[in-house]
């Protein structure tokens, strides 16, 4: 009976966290355009701050269930802050929630069911030890931090203001190592903390996934900042949590194998709800006329 608690502690947490993070992409949109009406740096608006701080807040509340429950039982509801984030931004922004969004919102809750009730329920790495063997033995990182030279480094200069996927793209691959960092130190501590005068690699392996999980925030938090002074909050907020789960959803696989419980039911079952997301995303894209290009943004001459 306790092991089957543990889940429903970290979906009850999730789904707080995730309400929380909706409200993130909302005010801090708010506090940047209010800086830009005013003619000050979104720094010094007190919107934009309360935004981060919910931000920091629904990241400490995406570590702590994380380590209750496994990542593919979570990170989809996530989806809730983009239900929360919509209504809110309606009232704060004017997006108009036309038939179209509305729409996405029924997609959105109906792909959490499905994905919650397929999900895995019980964690597949339950020591340091596996953990090590897991986070060495693919070459998904090495891929990853590619991927991401190539857009930080190339990708994000030249297309970055007229294409909202590379923002996304970089924020999202990022995601894949924020989530494995959290779960992966709350494994690590157990060893760490516990055994310190004995267990030294595990106080290694718990500060290098803590640098790792505190870089790729920071980084992440500078991109989504620079989506949101050029696309809608709506708009990115929603593409960025299918991308973003769509990654963490691989990187749990990979990384930590969670499939390996699933029956072939329970993956046709996760497959459709990707499916029916892709639908969501697109009719959001219509709805809000988005068009992505391949142009390089243009310099504003001073």
């Amino acid at each position: 009976m306790e092991d089957a608690s543990m889940p429903v502690v970290g979906v009850v947490i999730a789904i707080v966290s995730s309400f929380i993070n909706g409200s993130t992409f909302v005010l801090q949109k708010k506090g940047i355009l209010r800086a830009r009406i005013s003619g000050r740096t979104y720094l010094s608006d007190c919107l934009w701050w309360c935004g981060t701080l919910a931000m920091i807040v629904g990241q400490i509340g995406n570590f702590l269930a994380h380590n209750t429950a496994p990542a593919i039982l979570v990170t989809p509801l996530g989806a809730l802050g983009v239900l929360s984030g919509a209504i809110l931004a309606s009232c704060l922004l004017q997006e108009h929630l036309n038939i179209p969004r509305k729409t996405w919102i029924c997609v959105v809750l109906l792909w959490v069911s499905v994905l919650i009730i397929h999900s895995p329920k019980s964690e597949s790495v339950a020591s340091r030890t596996e953990l090590e063997e897991r986070l060495l033995g693919p070459n998904y990182i090495a891929l990853v931090v590619l991927l991401l030279a190539v857009l930080i480094g190339w990708l994000s200069p030249a297309f970055g203001q007229s294409n909202i996927m590379v923002y996304v793209s970089i924020c999202s691959l990022l995601g894949s190592f924020t989530v494995p960092s959290c779960k992966g130190l709350g494994l690590a501590a157990k060893e760490a903390f516990s055994n310190f005068s004995t267990d030294n690699r595990a106080l290694y392996l718990f500060l290098c996934l803590l640098g790792i999980l505190i870089v790729s925030i920071l980084i992440q938090f500078a991109f989504i900042n620079k989506a949101l002074e050029s696309f809608s909050s709506n708009m990115f907020e929603a593409i960025y949590y299918v991308v973003f789960t769509s990654s963490v959803i691989i990187a749990s696989a990979i990384l930590f194998r969670e499939w390996e419980t699933l029956s072939i039911f329970d993956c046709l079952g996760i497959l459709s709800g990707f499916i029916t997301v892709s639908a969501g995303v697109t009719l959001l894209n219509i709805s809000q006329g988005a068009v992505l290009m391949w142009s390089p943004a243009k310099v504003k001459k001073e």
